[in-house]
């Protein structure tokens, strides 16, 4: 078999990191690199061509997904005319819904991927994008009447707990009720 061009195997890193991003938030960082290269249709040979270290992977991972969430806000500000209370009721809408808590592969990382920073506290740059996205997004949360973080905070455990709650009605409870505990003021 001949070799990839530069950028076919361009393209194929990119496709390796935007699966992982996906897998990662789903199942969590201990997917094997075996499962993972045979999801994003590659040899599990051609990983160590593209990656360091599964570590080196999870940094750009994680990356990719907060840089998904910046985008997704971008959004919400261009569909409210740039109105940023706007903007973060339908994030916070959005995030607090039953699709977000059904599909956590498309999902926020700062939700998806919490236990596994807590868990592996050795992945220094995975862990630096994750602190740095998880502050640019409160900051994003923040107005004149609410801190960032404790928006955040209710938002990301209430889809933590709604994710594990999924089959009970409970579920649905915990969403409406942080989305009415964020609701902005009268």
């Amino acid at each position: 078999m001949g070799r990839v061009s530069q950028a076919q195997a361009q393209e194929n890193r990119k496709r390796v990191v935007e699966v992982a991003s996906q897998l990662f938030r789903e199942q969590g960082t201990s997917v094997s690199v075996a499962d993972l290269m045979k999801a994003a249709g590659l040899t599990h040979g051609g990983f160590y061509k593209q990656f360091t270290s599964k570590e080196a992977l999870i940094d750009e991972a994680v990356t990719h997904a907060f840089g998904e969430l910046t985008e997704r806000r971008a959004t919400a500000l261009e569909d409210n005319d740039g109105e940023r209370p706007a903007a973060q009721r339908a994030m916070i809408d959005g995030y607090l819904s039953a699709r977000h808590r059904d599909s956590p592969a498309d999902g926020c990382p700062a939700a998806a991927l919490a236990t596994d920073m807590a868990r592996d506290p050795g992945d220094v740059g995975a862990h630096r994008t994750y602190a740095d996205g998880v502050s640019d997004f409160a900051d994003w949360l923040a107005t004149d009447d609410q801190d960032g973080i404790v928006r955040l905070c209710t938002m990301l455990g209430a889809v933590v707990l709604a994710r594990a709650t999924k089959d009970s009605p409970l579920s649905d409870e915990i969403l409406a009720a942080a989305r009415a505990a964020l609701a902005p003021a009268p």
